[in-house]
């Protein structure tokens, strides 16, 4: 497997194709997503150069569908990762391992193993960080400009909605981000309790 073309390759194409009202979905999500991995991995004790091949590869490419679809972007990713990867001597097996990864990401997430786990607590690593707020806002900018949603009050609902039934699944997330995140959650609830039904 060479990483560094693969790496290369999406990147380039990520920077030239995604859509530049992706506010949340754009490049800077993915490299946050890779940084997230790496660290991630390395806590969860995933520590051989194919494994960590494999899900920086995945971090890399589990976004790369939103270039041509929005909803079912996963499966695109998919898609992309199946016709473009064997040209970087990825094997047919560990394309499939990727396409795990990017497919446990899908929203309501449902990892089946170790590195499904660590990619989908990567993508959703900012809902207990500090830099939560600029970071949803931008995910509402997107979903605004995308007419999914009408305003602040059905945006704040929808995220305490998501808060309430998210959780993370490697220890070190938990660990690392749980607490941030249930503050998140007691704030919104506070602000949607004002809010006339």
């Amino acid at each position: 497997m060479n990483l560094r073309k693969a790496e290369e390759f999406i990147l380039a194409k990520l920077k030239r194709d995604l859509s530049p009202t992706l506010y949340y979905h754009g490049l800077h999500h993915t490299l946050d997503v890779v940084d997230a991995v790496s660290k991630l991995a390395q806590a969860e004790d995933v520590t051989d150069t194919e494994s960590l091949t494999l899900l920086r590869t995945a971090a890399l490419y589990h976004d790369c569908g939103f270039i041509t679809t929005y909803q079912g972007h996963e499966a695109e990713g998919c898609r992309y990762a199946r016709e473009t990867l064997p040209q970087f001597g990825y094997l047919s097996e560990q394309i499939e391992q990727i396409c795990g990864m990017i497919m446990a990401t899908k929203i309501p997430q449902n990892p089946q193993n170790l590195f499904e786990e660590i990619l989908c607590d990567a993508d959703l690593d900012y809902l207990g960080r500090a830099d939560f707020d600029p970071i949803a806002s931008s995910l509402f900018e997107e979903l605004k400009e995308r007419n999914f949603i009408r305003d602040e009050a059905a945006w704040n609902r929808i995220q305490v909605s998501f808060l309430e039934s998210h959780h993370y699944w490697t220890k070190t997330a938990t660990a690392l981000r749980q607490t941030n995140k249930q503050e998140r959650l007691n704030n919104l609830k506070e602000i949607v309790s004002h809010y006339s039904v």
